[in-house]
């Protein structure tokens, strides 16, 4: 894994991881578990990797059952007039393996544009569990701070091209030179609270019943155990999973994270 950028914590397999790399990767996911073992290949059917950016894992759209939501979302010179979510299945890790490719079923491509046709470099998606998708810049545009938008899940099924709402900004001041920039984010398996990470810090928000947000202290400093830490999901209700790329000289790591409650 060269730019390992999402993960989504398997609730129909225990123990399973699913990553994903960044742009020029092509559109594959793979099944690791906790020890960073590679388990499964899939490349997902019908899609194309322009530059993901995190995974998440969701209801499918037409099915009661578990799918991946991979956004197809950066967008670091924000020129992007259309941005995508694919939404595929969730394959059974146990059909693949770790030197052989399995196609999963056929993706689901979701078009979307940003309220106000404007274009953000996004590296966060979490999706709540009546399908509800969330979205937060990453920050690097100068004077509009971290931008929440929300998609909702009646409009997923639609099979036309849809809007993100701008939901509001994130009490998150972006700093560059402190790794302040948003690289994932995640909803609990209850749907009651999100993480937002950045390269150092995590986020901790209790969602309200309409989904608004309210920030729970402390923030969790991460500091610099990661090469490049891109991706978080929840692990159980007290701690979360956390995913770096690697760097010149040093691999990517898997790491879990404990953060004092409020």
């Amino acid at each position: 894994m060269r730019e390992a950028s999402g993960v989504a914590t398997s609730r129909t397999y225990p123990g399973i991881f699913w990553i994903h790399n960044d742009s020029g990767g092509g559109p594959f996911i793979f099944a690791i578990n906790l020890e960073g073992q590679m388990l499964a290949t899939f490349e997902v059917t019908g899609a194309h990797a322009r530059d993901w950016e995190d995974i998440a894992l969701g209801p499918c759209p037409q099915s009661d059952e578990s799918c991946l939501y991979i956004a197809d979302t950066g967008d670091n010179n924000r020129r992007r007039e259309q941005t995508s979510i694919y939404i595929v299945p969730e394959p059974d890790p146990a059909i693949g393996s770790p030197n052989s490719i399995i196609a999963t079923a056929p993706a689901q491509r979701l078009r979307f544009h940003y309220q106000g046709h404007n274009a953000y470099d996004v590296e966060a998606i979490a999706v709540a569990p009546d399908g509800t998708i969330t979205l937060i810049s990453k920050g690097r545009r100068a004077g509009s701070g971290i931008v929440e938008f929300r998609i909702a899940a009646g409009m997923v099924s639609q099979g036309e091209e849809v809007q993100a709402d701008i939901v509001g900004r994130l009490p998150i001041v972006p700093v560059r030179y402190l790794g302040r920039w948003v690289t994932g984010a995640a909803i609990s398996a209850g749907g009651e609270r999100l993480v937002v990470r950045t390269y150092t810090e995590l986020y901790f928000f209790r969602r309200g019943p309409t989904g608004q947000l309210t920030l729970l202290p402390p923030v969790c400093w991460i500091g610099a155990s990661e090469p490049q830490g891109e991706a978080v999901d929840f692990l159980d209700d007290g701690s979360v999973v956390l995913i770096s790329e690697k760097q010149a000289n040093r691999y990517g790591t898997v790491f879990i994270a404990t953060c004092p409650e409020e």
